[in-house]
This record gives structure tokens, sequence and C-alpha cells, in this order.
């Protein structure tokens, strides 16, 4: 009877704890304050400005201010008026989901002013929309199984070797994969591509070092939370979850880098991010050895000998 009980309590904490930290970032979703850039004459301007909501922030800007402010993906979109047409400008560098809202919030308002509306966008497919975050999913998903399988089949020597072979071996797998979708990189985002792998992959392999099979609890726990909130937008979850899971999650960084490397863009604090995650891993690889092999069953070695069930140390050889 306790065995029931406990069992199917934990079964219903873990789908609680599940929820939460994964569906619970789309459930929760709503635009608060999404950045919007808006160039318009003066009369157009002031009532563009009166009309501002909880959902968006309109920034009434100056052109070059706000093609500069796209750029550098400081908005989701930028609305040019002139006398007799309406422009929607977008950057396929920026999160889809934020340029979906600002199309819909900047059509709008073009429409209530009564212009005739035009996109320029660059055509992106839905694989390239895609691609950055299921790189980044894949690259960890890749490198915990190799770490999960080393642990199993009883590895003990050149875990190092074996996770920077794994890094190489699943980006070859990923890229394969994309391009077959019709997603190719610059140099610069495989090389991006390849940090983050090897990041990954001396994390994963550092926590399967010490903790052994029980790695997967965190290893399994992250890739169900991180990707939920790294293919969200800050401006459109919840104050918590962003507090909470987006603001350290390495999947934003990972996704959001590679997304601006494929469209030429750069890229400086990811690189940091992931040189101090591989740095981490480096440490936790060659911080001592363990005493005994990684045992998937959980059986420890004392040290019997097998011939008379005593500690070799305390065996006793007679003459």
């Amino acid at each position: 009877m306790r065995t029931a009980l406990v069992t199917a309590v934990a079964g219903a904490v873990v789908a609680f704890l599940l929820g939460l930290l994964t569906f619970g970032v789309q459930a929760t979703a709503h635009p608060h304050d999404v950045p919007l850039a808006v160039v318009a004459p003066p009369p157009i301007a002031e009532r563009v400005a009166a009309a501002g909501s909880a959902e968006v922030d309109l920034r009434v800007v100056g052109a070059e201010e706000a093609r500069t402010l796209l750029a550098d993906k400081e908005v989701y979109g930028v609305l040019e008026i002139v006398p007799g047409q309406a422009t929607i400008r977008l950057n396929p560098a920026i999160n889809p989901s934020g340029t979906q809202v600002a199309q819909q919030v900047l059509t709008g308002v073009a429409q209530g002013a009564g212009l005739p509306l035009k996109v320029e966008a660059r055509a992106v497919s839905a694989a390239e929309r895609t691609a950055p975050l299921a790189a980044s999913a894949l690259l960890w998903v890749g490198g915990m199984v190799a770490g999960l399988l080393f642990v199993v089949l009883k590895g003990r020597k050149l875990r190092l070797l074996s996770s920077l072979t794994t890094a190489v071996l699943v980006v070859a797998s990923v890229t394969g994969l994309l391009a077959w979708w019709g997603v190719t990189f610059n140099a610069e985002a495989l090389g991006f591509l390849l940090v983050v792998a090897v990041s990954f992959a001396l994390l994963q392999a550092g926590l399967f070092k010490h903790l052994g099979i029980r790695a997967m609890g965190i290893l399994g726990l992250l890739y169900l939370m991180a990707p939920a909130v790294a293919g969200q937008v800050p401006e459109l979850l919840n104050p918590v979850y962003k507090a909470v899971l987006w603001s350290w999650t390495p999947f934003r960084f990972s996704t959001e880098g590679l997304r601006t490397l494929m469209y030429d863009g750069s890229v400086s604090t990811e690189w940091w991010v992931f040189g101090g995650i591989a740095l981490v891993g480096l440490v936790l690889l060659l911080a001592g050895q363990k005493t005994q092999p990684d045992r998937p069953d959980g059986v420890v070695d004392v040290g019997v000998d097998e011939a008379d069930r005593l500690p070799r140390a305390e065996r006793q050889h007679t003459a």
C-alpha cells in the first residue's frame, strides 16, 4: 500500500513540475512591451504615439534610427509611413515569434491610417525558422546520448577524446540534416555551431564522470524545459518564466546566436557564454579520477577476491 501511494504521488509531482516548466511557458505567453519603431510625418506620428498599449512599445523615430534599431535587434519591426504609402520592414535574424507579432501590430497601424501596405523582408523558409532551435537541441541530445553510452558501456579512459569526437561528429550530422532541409551555414555560423557542440559535450561528460547515470536527471530536465523557453521572445513570456528560465538557459544563447550568424550578423556575448560552459566542463573532466568505474547497475566494486570472497588487501598467503 505504501509503495503504491508513494509511486502515485511521485508520478503526479513529476507531471506537475514538467508541465510547469515546459507547457506552462506556452500556456502563459502573452505580449507585453514588444518594442516596435514607427517613422511617420508629425500628424500621424502623434496619433501613433497616442495609440500605445501595454502589449506594445511604439517608438516614433527617424528613418535612419529606425533602421539601426532593426539591424541591432532593438525592435522587432519598423513601419515607415510616407504620403500615400506604408512599408513594414522586418529582420530575418530576429526570432520569428517576435516578427510575427510585429507584423500583425504594424499592419493594424497602417490599416488604421488608411494606407496601402507593403512588406519588405527577406524570404525565410520554414526550415530556416526551425534550424537555430533544432540545431541547438540536437547538439545537446547528441552529446547526452554519447555520454550516457560511455557510462553504460563502462568506459574508463579517453572520456575527453570521446567528448571532442562526439562534438565534431554531431555537428557533421546536424549540418548534413539541415542541408537536406535546404539550410546551409556560412563559415562563422558553422564555427559557432562547433563551439556550442564542444561546450555541451564537455559539460555533459563532466557531469557523467562525477554523477554517473544519475546525471540524466539534470541533463534530461534541461533538455525538456529549455527549448520551450528558448523558442520564445522575452516580451511574450510570463515575467516569472523570463527571470527563472529564459535569463540563463544556454539554449537561448545558442539559438539566438546561430540565427544572427545565419544572416551575416555578429555576436559577442554568445562566444563568452559557451567558452565559459566549455571551461566548466573541462574542469569537471580533469577534477580528479573516480575511484571506481561508472556502473549503470549501481554495483560497487569493493575489491573482493573471487576465490575466497575476502578483500584482496586482507587476504593471507600461506607458505
